[in-house]
């Protein structure tokens, strides 16, 4: 545990920070998860949940949980896979 005042807050700031990372990151992989079954299912609302997907992934872009390049790519393969069942 740090000595100073200002490094002990910055532990706890951090733990809070990277505790909500977690949370928002499982909650993405869990969107990609869910578009991936659906897929894999034939199910009819693909298009939907596809959708749902690209809005989380922006969410998690704008918040700075993954990289705006990196979404724009996990992006561009989902819609490629949806693209490649129809």
């Amino acid at each position: 545990m740090p000595n100073i005042k200002s490094a002990a807050k910055r532990v706890r700031v951090s733990a809070g920070k990277r505790e909500r990372n977690r949370v928002a990151k499982s909650a993405l992989k869990t969107s990609v998860k869910r578009f991936h079954t659906a897929v894999a299912t034939d199910a009819d609302n693909a298009n939907d949940v596809l959708k749902k997907t690209i809005q989380s992934l922006d969410k998690a872009a704008a918040k700075g949980i993954i990289h705006k390049n990196a979404a724009a790519r996990r992006k561009s393969r989902l819609t490629k896979k949806l693209a490649k069942v129809n």
